[in-house]
């Protein structure tokens, strides 16, 4: 259970994570036997393009201790959030650290928030939202595919975290949440979240958060329709884009456009430290809308006259 609480040494049943490079980082589960696809169970022998690693060996290790490989080595870390976004299991497409880091701040996620989620997916934004609710708060996360809640829910006892998410298997465009005035914050990542809306106000406390993450703008705007006809505030739409600046040396062959005042100085070619972007960037993964849930009793107050008249 190591992803839940950080601990010097690896025990056996320790969800780890084998770090080879930037580009190859692998979820290892430190027990003494696996079982093959067809069926037989095997010594654990785990292998890289390093080579291979028995498991069991890595068990009294530090976290973060660097490991021999039969070809090569490696470094055995701490599982977290991010490390689990890139290394998961693809059972749907998933959110990514710059949106999840944007939506954990806009959202004010903090210890102890009641949090609503659907649907689950593949678990990425669920496992940073446990995270910072930890010790005390509620992750409610939803998903319409029994396989998939199915996996996430076993996924969750695994990582030590059954006390702080429940996984529910529903529509809750038709079905809604089951609850009333108690979530902090709202989650959306929905084909059409413009029909859970209204389910959302009703789990939502008086200027609770809702954030809705959709990849087209035709999306973007008939939930903005229906967050402004449910009298949400503050709705504000972003698109997270990274860029990356790099600093290296720079060489200048024209001299008569630059000015340098050390002339010892080779004329015909001067070079400073400055910084490029790279030609390609990351691009579009999805947009984020943000709002505020209206204070409840002006709602109902609202609503009263607008049926008396």
């Amino acid at each position: 259970m190591s992803f839940k609480n950080f601990k010097d040494k690896i025990e056996e049943n320790d969800t780890v994570m084998l770090y080879l490079s930037p580009q190859s980082i692998h979820v290892i589960k430190v027990m003494p036997k696996i079982v093959t696809r067809k069926g037989n169970e095997v010594e654990n022998i785990f292998q890289t393009v390093y080579g291979a690693l028995k498991v069991m060996d890595l068990v009294g290790m530090s976290y973060g201790a660097k490991v021999n490989l039969t070809k090569g080595y490696g470094y055995i870390l701490q599982p977290t959030p991010e490390l689990w976004t890139v290394t998961l299991p693809h059972r749907t497409q998933v959110l990514y650290t710059p949106d999840i880091s944007m939506v954990l701040l806009q959202l004010d996620i903090r210890p102890g928030c009641i949090v609503v989620e659907s649907g689950t997916g593949s678990g990425s934004l669920s496992h940073a939202l446990i995270r910072a609710i930890a010790p005390d708060g509620k992750l409610h996360t939803y998903e319409f595919h029994e396989q998939r809640a199915k996996i996430a829910s076993e996924e969750f006892k695994e990582h030590g975290f059954e006390d702080l998410v429940v996984v529910h298997n529903q529509n809750v465009c038709e079905a809604g949440f089951g609850l009333e005035n108690v979530a902090d914050s709202v989650f959306l990542d929905l084909p059409s979240p413009w029909l859970a809306i209204n389910h959302a106000l009703t789990s939502l406390k008086s200027n609770g958060r809702i954030c809705s993450f959709s990849p087209c703008m035709e999306q973007v705007q008939k939930t903005c329709i229906e967050l402004e006809k449910l009298r949400f505030l503050e709705i504000t739409i972003i698109e997270c884009l990274e860029r990356e600046f790099q600093v290296k040396n720079i060489s200048v062959a024209d001299s008569e456009l630059f000015s340098f005042d050390n002339d010892s100085v080779n004329n015909s070619l001067k070079s400073f430290r400055g910084f490029t972007t790279p030609l390609k960037m990351p691009g579009h993964t999805g947009y984020l809308t943000f709002a505020t849930a209206p204070m409840k009793s002006s709602l109902s107050q609202e609503i009263e006259v607008v049926n008396g008249s």
